[in-house]
């Protein structure tokens, strides 16, 4: 049953009986059943106490007014922990990620560690820009030349598939998010972090935990920061590797 968090703005699933010591954060489009078969008794004698959230714009919880970045969303995510059991280990996959270092980064008393798995946590190209073609359409729209219908069409053509499953308000919260990068925020962290990562992401390769890792040692973390690469797990590995998730999530309770 979901219950609801932050004076009704957010929706989640509360697992266990004591006060809860885990905030999960899921990825783009997903929601709090990600998190499901880590936090139940499938992988231990019993069920973790814990948060999983539904995002602002996924699952039960509504969308926000505005395009956020992934320190609005941790700002509002930050009210929950006030209902929590502080501090708490905070689980963020892929967009989740990026909410759970800014929570680690700006609330360092409420958080005692981060797992993070499949965070796109830094830029390791530069970002590519939209096609010509897009861009051209684009500019011909704004100046009322081209009507909101063949916009539309541009933007299913030359879109990414989560930018085109996107609609209203979560179009520009995508737009935003995925232009952010996490260096500042990294740089910021000062409770212990692991990075699970699956060997087979091919959305957020291996190489960007390997360029968070070092980042993460050369700060304030230091010798508390590691990577565990999971075989053959791909980018949704709190579904194909619960129990490694919910190992890495016991090891700081």
């Amino acid at each position: 049953m979901l219950r609801a968090f932050a004076d009704g703005r957010l929706f989640g699933k509360r697992t266990g009986a004591g006060p809860p010591r885990v905030l999960a954060l899921h990825g783009w489009a997903r929601s709090h059943r990600d998190f499901d078969a880590a936090f139940g008794s499938a992988f231990a004698d019993e069920v973790l106490d814990a948060v999983a959230l539904d995002l602002p714009g996924f699952g039960a919880s509504p969308p926000p007014r505005e395009a956020w970045g992934a320190a609005d969303y941790a700002a509002c995510v930050g009210a929950v922990l006030d209902e929590m059991a502080a501090p708490v280990v905070v689980v963020g996959h892929s967009f989740g990620g990026r909410i759970a270092v800014h929570l680690a980064a700006t609330m360092p008393a409420r958080v005692r560690a981060l797992v993070l798995t499949g965070v796109p946590l830094l830029r390791l190209t530069p970002p590519r820009r939209p096609a010509a073609a897009y861009r051209l359409q684009r500019r011909l729209h704004r100046l009322g030349l081209l009507g909101d219908e063949r916009l539309e069409r541009a933007r299913q053509r030359y879109g990414s598939a989560d930018y085109r499953a996107a609609s209203g308000i979560m179009r520009s919260v995508h737009a935003k998010s995925v232009a952010e990068s996490y260096g500042p925020q990294l740089d910021a962290v000062a409770c212990p972090v692991t990075l699970l990562w699956g060997a087979q992401d091919a959305t957020v390769p291996l190489a960007v935990a390997e360029a968070a890792l070092a980042r993460l040692r050369a700060g304030h973390v230091r010798d508390a920061a590691e990577l565990v690469v999971v075989p053959g797990a791909g980018h949704l590995l709190p579904l194909s590797a619960p129990g490694e998730l919910r190992e890495a999530v016991e090891r700081y309770l």
